[in-house]
C-alpha cells in the first residue's frame, strides 16, 4: 500500500531540528514507527517490540546506547524505562539537535518517565487516526475554525468525498485504507491485541472479558455525558474499577473526553465530562454496526456523526502540534431559560466550543442536510461571559456547501474540517 503523507510531519521536521529529543506518542497503528523511518531514512531505527533488543536495553543500558548513538529513532521506547535517564545525560552533554525521535504507543506510563527526565528536552507531538485531509491527499493545513476566512482559504483544496458514511465507518487506521483489508479481521485483531498488550500490560488487569465489555459499553455512549455508576452496573464492576478503567481508554487513544465550559458566570452548568471514541470505526466495530448503510441509518448515527466531527477537529489542531485540551469544551446547563410546551424547564447545550485570544466559537454539530438558526439558540449563553467575546457560530452538518443561518451563524459541511 503506498504511503499517506502525514499532516503532522511538517511540524515534526521544524521541532526536530530545533529540540534535541521529539516523543510521538499515539494510540496503536496510528502509523508512528512508518512515519518517522520515513521522514528520517538516514537514522538508525530500534524497537523495543523485539524481546532480544528490549532485554539488551534493560540489562545494560550505558552499554547499549554506547552501540546505538544518536541520532536514532527508538519505537515502543516505554518498554525500556531505565533508557529515560541516560537519554538525559546525552542529552545535555551534546548541542546538536535531533537527537533522539522517540515513540510509544502506551502514553499512560511514557509521559511519567518524560515529565521526570526529559522536561525542558523533549518537544512531545501526538499522531492521531488519520484525518479526513490526509486520505484525501489534501495539504491544507489550517486548525478548524468557523470563520469567514477560514471558509475561504478551505474552500481552495476542499475535496467532496463520495459517501461520508464509509470514511465515518472504516475509520481512519492507516491499515483501513488498504480496501482489501477486511473490516471486522482488522478490528477484531486490534481490539485482542489491544487487550492483551497494553491493557493486561500495564494496568493489572486480569479480567480481560469484563474490560471488553467495558469498552462496549462505552463506545454505545460516545457523545454522552459520563455516567460511571451507569457503566458500573451494566459491567458489573465497582465504580472505582470504572473511572480506572477510563483514564486507561484515554491515555491509550481510546477516546477522549471533553470537559465542560466553566466560568463563574455560568451557576447552572452541568461539569460532568463528555466522552468520545477517537476513532469511529473502532466504535461502530464494537457497537455491531456491520455496514455504513446500516450505521447511517441506525440509532447511534447522530452520536457517531458527532464523534467524527470533534475528531477531525482535534486532529486539525493536534497536526499543527497545538495542544487543543485547554482551549476545546461543550455546554450543557439552565443558564439560559428554556422550557418545552407544559412549562418544564429544559437544558440548554453547546455541541462544541472552540476558545482562541478570547473569543468563543459556539458549534452545534447535526446529521441532518440543512438544519435551522433555531439549533442555535444556546449560543447567547456565551453573551453573558465577561472578559470574552462571542464569534461566529456554525452548524456542522450534511449541508451541500457552505451558507449563512443567520448574520454570525455559518452552515458549514463536515468535509470542510
Amino acid at each position: 500500500m503506498e504511503y499517506i503523507t502525514r499532516s503532522v510531519e511538517k511540524y515534526l521536521d521544524n521541532v526536530e531540528k530545533t529540540f534535541k529529543a521529539v516523543l510521538v506518542t499515539g494510540a496503536r497503528q496510528t502509523g508512528k514507527s512508518t512515519m518517522l523511518k520515513k521522514m528520517f531514512p538516514d537514522k538508525k531505527y530500534i524497537t523495543f517490540d523485539d524481546p532480544f533488543v528490549e532485554q539488551q536495553a534493560k540489562n545494560s543500558t550505558d552499554m547499549f546506547l554506547m552501540l546505538n548513538q544518536p541520532p536514532v529513532i527508538m519505537d515502543e521506547v516505554q518498554r525500556v524505562p531505565e533508557l529515560f535517564r541516560y537519554i538525559k545525560m546525552i542529552c545535555d552533554e551534546h548541542n546538536e539537535r535531533g537527537l533522539f525521535c522517540l515513540s510509544g504507543s502506551q502514553p499512560f506510563r511514557l509521559m511519567k518517565n518524560v515529565s521526570e527526565s526529559l522536561s525542558g528536552r523533549v518537544c512531545i507531538a501526538e499522531l492521531s487516526t488519520l484525518s479526513m485531509r490526509e486520505m484525501c491527499g489534501d495539504a491544507f493545513d489550517m486548525p478548524f475554525l468557523p470563520t469567514m476566512n477560514y471558509i475561504l482559504e478551505r474552500q481552495k483544496t476542499v475535496q467532496k468525498p463520495d459517501n461520508i458514511w464509509n470514511i465515518i465507518h472504516r475509520g481512519g487506521y492507516p491499515e483501513m485504507q488498504n480496501p482489501d483489508m477486511d473490516w471486522q479481521s482488522f478490528y477484531a485483531s486490534y481490539v485482542k491485541t489491544y487487550l492483551e498488550r497494553d491493557v493486561r500490560e500495564l494496568s493489572a488487569v486480569q479480567d480481560l472479558d469484563a474490560f471488553r465489555r467495558f469498552m462496549i459499553a462505552v463506545a454505545a455512549r460516545t457523545g454522552q455525558m459520563v455516567n460511571y455508576s451507569n457503566i458500573a452496573e451494566e459491567v458489573g464492576k465497582d465504580v472505582g474499577t470504572i473511572k480506572s478503567w477510563m483514564s486507561i481508554l484515554e491515555a491509550s487513544g481510546i477516546i477522549y473526553l471533553l470537559e465542560p465550559y466553566t466560568h463563574a458566570v455560568l451557576k447552572r452548568a452541568i461539569k460532568t465530562p463528555k466522552v468520545y471514541f477517537r476513532d469511529t470505526g473502532l466504535a461502530a466495530y464494537l457497537t455491531r454496526w456491520l455496514t455504513p448503510e446500516t450505521l447511517a441509518f441506525g440509532a447511534m448515527a447522530g452520536a457517531i456523526f458527532e464523534t467524527f466531527v470533534i475528531s477531525e477537529i482535534l486532529k486539525s489542531y493536534s497536526n499543527k502540534g497545538i495542544d487543543y485540551r485547554y482551549c476545546v469544551s461543550y455546554y450543557r446547563g439552565k443558564d439560559k431559560k428554556k422550557a418545552n410546551k407544559n412549562g418544564v424547564e429544559q437544558e440548554s447545550e453547546i455541541d462544541f466550543i472552540i476558545e482562541e485570544n478570547g473569543i468563543l466559537y459556539p458549534i452545534e454539530i447535526k446529521k441532518n442536510t440543512s438544519e435551522n438558526a433555531s439549533a442555535t439558540s444556546a449560543f447567547q449563553i456565551l453573551d453573558t461571559i465577561p472578559d470574552k467575546k462571542r464569534g461566529m457560530g456554525a452548524v456542522i452538518s450534511l449541508c451541500p456547501q457552505p451558507g449563512m443561518l443567520r448574520d454570525n451563524i455559518l452552515e458549514i459541511p463536515v468535509w470542510y474540517i
